[in-house]
C-alpha cells in the first residue's frame, strides 16, 4: 500500500504517518527528512543535493525524484507514505510515472481538512521533543511536568520559530494556492479520500483506518 499525505502544516500528517509506521510498518518518505539525510551521506545524489543546497538554491525535482527512487529500489516490498511530496501537478505526474516504472501505485491521498482558526489556535501552542518527534500541545497535551519526553525521557523541547499566527497564514495560504490542483488531480483519478482533520490523534486515526481498509 502507497499513500499520500495531503494537509496543511499542523494538521497531523506527521502524527498519522508515525503511527502507519509503527502499526504497518510503512515507510515515511518526507521530502525534508530525505534531503537532510541525502546531504550528510557521502553518495553521488547526496553530493548534488549539498551543493545546491550550498548554493542557497531549491532542489530540483528530478533530485528529489532520483531520492525517492533510491528509496523504492531499497525497500521494494514496503509500502510508502509521502509526506511533502507532491506539491505540483509536475511532481504528481512525475510520481505516478516512477511508481509504475516500479510496477507500484497509490492506493490512496488523504486529504486532512481543517478549520484554519482552529489550527493557528493549534499550532501556536505547539512544541515538539528535538529527539524522537512527539509532539506536544500546550492545551491539550501539555509537556510533561518533570521535564522529561514522555515517549524517549529527553528534555530537549522545541517550538519553531514561526509557528506563530502571522507566519502560519502566511504558509497555510501558499499550501492551498499549491495544493488546490492536486486535490483536484486526484479526484479525477478517483484516490482522492478526504478526513476531517480536527479530532484527536485517535479519531483522526479512526478516519484514517476507514479509508484504507
Amino acid at each position: 500500500m502507497n499513500i499520500i499525505l495531503l494537509g496543511p502544516p499542523g494538521a497531523g500528517k506527521g502524527t498519522q504517518a508515525r503511527k502507519l509506521v509503527d502499526e504497518r510498518r510503512m515507510i515515511q518518505l518526507s521530502t525534508g527528512d530525505m534531503l537532510r539525510e541525502a546531504k550528510d551521506s557521502g553518495t553521488e545524489m547526496g553530493n548534488r543535493v549539498a551543493e545546491v543546497m550550498a548554493r542557497g538554491e531549491l532542489v530540483t525535482d528530478e533530485i528529489v525524484i532520483g531520492l525517492i527512487e533510491e528509496k523504492l529500489e531499497k525497500d521494494a516490498n514496503c509500502g510508502f507514505i509521502f509526506d511533502g511530496f507532491p506539491r505540483t501537478l509536475a511532481q504528481a505526474d512525475a510520481l505516478d510515472a516512477l511508481l509504475a516504472k516500479h510496477g507500484k501505485s497509490l492506493h490512496a491521498v488523504i486529504e486532512m481538512r481543517v478549520n484554519d482558526d482552529a489550527l493557528v489556535a493549534r499550532i501556536t501552542a505547539r512544541s515538539t521533543c528535538g529527539v524522537c518527534g512527539e509532539v506536544y500541545n500546550d492545551q491539550t497535551k501539555p509537556w510533561p511536568e518533570g521535564g522529561k519526553c514522555a515517549n524517549c525521557g529527553s528534555t530537549d523541547q522545541k517550538r519553531r520559530a514561526d509557528d506563530n499566527e502571522d507566519s502560519l497564514r502566511t504558509r497555510l495560504m501558499g499550501y492551498y494556492k499549491q495544493t488546490s490542483p492536486l486535490i483536484g488531480y486526484y479526484y479525477a483519478k478517483g484516490k482522492l479520500r478526504p478526513i476531517d482533520g480536527m479530532g484527536t490523534p485517535d479519531e483522526v486515526r479512526h478516519e484514517l483506518e476507514i479509508q484504507l481498509g
